[in-house]
């Protein structure tokens, strides 16, 4: 994965220099950095823990499918439709308490109210389409990111530029959930992978 970012970037390089001379400062991700600097510690749980949990459980969750990882995907949707309706003015901890609490409970749920059977037998489906989950989702995994620089959805060159690194990331992502056959390592490596990019961004957003 590495490999492949270095060598985006030389490409990104090349062509922003001698064909398309892009601007990349017309897209800043100005209210990632207005989170990291009114609220560090939010930003470093969302960023390290909360989207990675989230993110993988979404589009990683699919490919070649356990009965966990179904139940996390589900978790995952159910959490993401309760981010939405539950109100941001309480404190960020709290809000986020009561959508993690509520997930472990629909997560037991789900283990008591369907059969393994049932899990077994959606997993088996999926499994022959994994491919077809696999690369798509990478895709959509990047063009999610394009609302970390738009407010409504556009895309442009240099906006496809910005989301592609998202792309690759979500290429191996995929790519490690299917050699591992566990959740664990791809949203380890997606939290690693933020984790970095927070290093160079805290003494930047902090000055």
């Amino acid at each position: 994965m590495i490999a492949c970012y270095f060598l985006f970037f030389i490409v990104l390089r090349i062509l922003d220099v001698f064909i398309f001379d892009l601007d990349f400062n017309k897209y800043e991700q100005i209210e990632i950095f207005e989170t990291l600097k009114e609220s560090p510690w939010k930003f470093v749980f969302l960023a390290v823990i909360a989207a990675p949990v989230l993110e993988e459980s979404i589009f990683r969750s699919l490919v070649k499918p356990s009965s966990r990882s179904l139940k996390l995907f589900l978790c995952a949707i159910l959490y993401t439709i309760g981010a939405l309706l539950i109100p941001e003015e309480g404190h960020w901890t709290l809000r986020y308490s009561l959508l993690f609490g509520t997930i472990l409970l629909f997560y037991y749920a789900l283990d008591q109210l369907i059969s393994k059977d049932f899990y077994d037998k959606v997993c088996e489906k999926l499994h022959k389409y994994y491919l077809m989950i696999w690369i798509p989702g990478s895709v959509i995994f990047g063009f999610v990111h394009i609302f970390n620089y738009v407010d409504t959805f556009q895309i442009d060159l240099v906006l496809f530029m910005m989301i592609f690194p998202r792309i690759i990331a979500g290429f191996f992502f995929g790519k490690i959930k299917l050699e591992n056959k566990s959740m664990v390592w791809p949203i380890l490596m997606h939290s690693m992978n933020n984790s970095i990019v927070l290093i160079f961004l805290l003494p930047y957003a902090l000055s």
